[in-house]
């Protein structure tokens, strides 16, 4: 019997100091928060305002069936040709590096 109350004072003492360092630890850990200087929240988006009347824009002019689609500039392909590399003309993309550049496929 004698042997089981000193177990339990022991398991008390020990949870004593457990509760007193947390205690110690969060009243520390809430002091240097509230030495701190203030932090500025940065805001992700702009806070709504009211907008003016909205106002009416033209509807898109209608498609027509078949018609072309004009490409100002026209677009080039990345890398010419090998006649147009061959007249001076330089591919837009660098030469792949060789790790990534497989071995040739052998035909059966």
């Amino acid at each position: 019997m004698a042997a089981d109350q000193t177990r339990l004072r022991n398991n008390i003492l020990i949870a004593a100091v457990m509760v007193v360092a947390g205690v110690a630890i969060a009243s520390v850990s809430l002091r240097e928060i509230a030495s701190s200087p203030p932090q500025e929240v940065a805001q992700a988006t702009q806070p709504l305002q009211q907008s003016p009347e909205p106002q009416k824009t033209p509807p898109p002019a209608e498609s027509k069936p078949g018609g072309d689609r004009p490409t100002t500039p026209a677009p080039e392909p990345a890398r010419p040709d090998a006649d147009a590399q061959k007249g001076g003309a330089k591919p837009v993309l660098p030469p792949a590096p060789a790790e990534k550049t497989a071995p040739p496929i052998k035909e059966k």
